[in-house]
């Protein structure tokens, strides 16, 4: 029986389902995929349309609520929520060091992982859908930054199960390839940097002093990894968030104390940096990420490390070189994923081979069908954001033209991270939208 826990002003019950690893072989191996249902507590026993909320990511499992919290208010006064942790995250079979090492050698492993990406969450959707709601029932999507680009796939593979689909922060390039993703973002990231450093130019030489500290010593953090100038330099990942300025800021501002030998960085910097660079909670974020623009008609080559290889093009985020000109900024980057972390991140050294396989496999299946959403039916709901680090403002707006029934919302209010910290007002725009209220 279903778990059913009873939270101030809501219903939470607990589901797992069983589905295929690989859904085109559905008598083979089969892994769990944990959901939880989210109702309004005056509305328990309505029937309700249901709403599927898919995460952001890759990797992350879905949010947990206490209560009437983040968007769920919102969304609770038309929908009961379904709270899907995608697989290999929360709850579902997990995906990491751990589990993995359980598959065998590399191979196996980078084997097992090609499963994890958009094409089988969305029929691990289907599935649910099926067994929960009964066939030939629909239902609308919610999708927050990489669940956006779920949603798409979705509507490439099954767009006859969905109502209706809100996305926020996240309709992907259809046609991209990997590189022309990060030939995007790294101009974006590097304007974020910019206007971090005009809002607090005191911490142009705060990060100069940390940088040239951590050039010269070896410094590790609490978990014994090393603190190396690159992966600090991956704190940028915190100024694509509406408070992510602030927020690396007062952490800079802590980071020295004065020991026995002089000026070090003190433990408390050291594990607040920890806390935001270990990716020990999310180890397929790194694991899968690039492989999630992977598709065999665009980027038949693979990969390849995209990121690391596109950086070279852009000098402004060589700390080397920013180091050797007096007063210059040192810039950091942003939701890049590099093969270094698999050098330095416990979590993911286990990881190492198997994360160079995926990157260099370039059999990958394409994630969305051009065709078949040149003839979309489904309304589809957008916000854009028009400053967004992490998702490309002109590519999300292409594919809004390129797929009929959207209609975008296009702000520079909000930051990537506004589904959450808007206090619901970016779902009741959309909800709006599509009830012909805005």
């Amino acid at each position: 029986m279903p778990e059913i826990l009873r939270h101030p002003g809501t219903v939470l019950t607990d589901h797992v389902f069983s589905v295929p690893l690989d859904h085109a072989r559905p008598d083979g191996e089969r892994i769990e995929v944990f959901a939880r249902e989210v109702v309004a507590a005056d509305k328990e026993r309505e029937e309700l349309p249901w709403l599927l909320f898919l995460q952001g990511g890759p990797g992350h499992s879905s949010p947990r609520p206490v209560g009437r919290d983040a968007w769920l208010p919102v969304a609770l006064r038309h929908y009961r929520v379904l709270l899907l942790d995608q697989r290999g995250t929360g709850r579902s079979t997990p995906a990491n060091r751990q589990s993995l090492a359980a598959r065998g050698a590399a191979e196996d492993q980078a084997a097992y992982l090609a499963h994890f990406r958009a094409d089988s969450i969305v029929r691990d959707a289907e599935h649910i859908r099926r067994e929960l709601l009964g066939e030939g029932s629909t239902w609308s999507t919610l999708g927050q930054s990489f669940g956006g680009f779920c949603t798409l796939a979705y509507l490439s593979y099954a767009p006859e199960s969905i109502r209706e689909a809100f996305v926020t922060g996240g309709l992907p390039g259809l046609r991209t390839d990997v590189a022309e993703v990060y030939r995007a973002a790294y101009p974006r990231v590097a304007a974020k940097n910019a206007q971090f450093y005009a809002r607090y130019p005191g911490d142009v030489r705060r990060v100069r002093e940390i940088v040239e500290h951590l050039a010269a010593h070896e410094v590790k953090l609490a978990d014994g990894s090393p603190l190396t100038v690159e992966r600090f330099q991956w704190l940028g990942m915190l100024l694509g968030q509406g408070s992510g300025a602030h927020t690396l800021h007062y952490l800079l501002e802590n980071a020295w104390v004065r020991g026995v030998t002089g000026p070090e960085l003190s433990d408390g910097f050291l594990e607040a940096v920890r806390a935001q660079v270990s990716l020990a909670g999310a180890p397929l974020f790194a694991t899968v990420h690039e492989s999630c623009y992977a598709q065999r008609s665009v980027s038949p080559e693979g990969t390849r490390w995209a990121a690391q290889r596109v950086r070279a093009e852009f000098p402004d985020f060589d700390a080397e070189r920013a180091l050797r000109t007096p007063d210059a900024p040192v810039y950091f980057t942003g939701e890049m994923i590099y093969p270094w972390m698999f050098d330095v991140d416990p979590a993911l050294i286990p990881l190492r081979e198997t994360a160079r396989r995926l990157a260099e496999r370039g059999d990958w299946p394409d994630l969305y069908d051009p065709r078949r959403l040149a003839a979309n039916e489904v309304p589809v709901y957008a916000a854009v954001y028009h400053d967004d680090m992490y998702v490309d403002r002109e590519h999300s707006l292409a594919t809004a033209r390129a797929v009929p029934n959207t209609r975008v919302w296009v702000t520079n209010e909000w930051e990537h991270d506004a589904l959450r910290v808007s206090g619901g007002a970016v779902l009741e725009r959309l909800i709006g939208m599509a009830r012909g209220e805005v």
